[in-house]
C-alpha cells in the first residue's frame, strides 16, 4: 500500500528563535501562548496603526502556523492548531528548548518534564 506524504512543517532556525525570544521570561514575567505574542504598531507614516510583523513571524503567517488578531490592542499573534503540533515538537526537543527555562511552556502545552 503506497502512502501519500505527511506534511511537514519545522519552524526555520529563524522562527525558532523568534519562539524562544517572545516566550521567554520577560521582566519577571512568564508569557503564555494562550495570551499570545504582542506586536507593536506604527506609529506613524502610511502604516500607522498597523501592525509590524517580523520577518519571522511572517514566514509562519504565511505558512498558516500563526494568525494575526487586530482586534486586540496592542495586536497578537496565535499559534493556529498546525503551529501548537510543530511548538509541542519544539518545546519537546531538549536541544530546541531549554527544558528548565521553557517549564512554563511545556507546562501549558501538557509536555511531562
Amino acid at each position: 500500500m503506497i502512502t501519500a506524504p505527511t506534511k511537514t512543517m519545522t519552524f526555520t532556525p529563524k522562527e525558532r528563535e523568534f519562539i524562544r525570544r517572545e516566550l521567554d521570561m520577560f521582566f519577571s514575567s512568564l508569557p503564555t501562548v494562550a495570551e499570545g505574542i504582542y506586536i507593536k504598531t506604527w506609529r506613524g507614516g502610511p502604516h500607522a496603526g498597523e501592525p509590524k510583523i517580523p520577518e519571522a513571524a511572517q514566514t509562519m503567517l504565511d505558512r498558516g502556523l500563526l494568525r494575526l488578531d487586530t482586534t486586540l490592542r496592542p495586536p497578537r499573534l496565535f499559534f493556529t492548531e498546525d503551529g501548537l503540533a510543530e511548538l509541542r515538537a519544539m518545546m519537546a526537543d531538549r536541544r530546541l528548548a531549554d527544558p528548565a527555562k521553557f517549564g512554563h511552556i511545556r507546562d501549558e502545552l501538557g509536555l511531562a518534564g
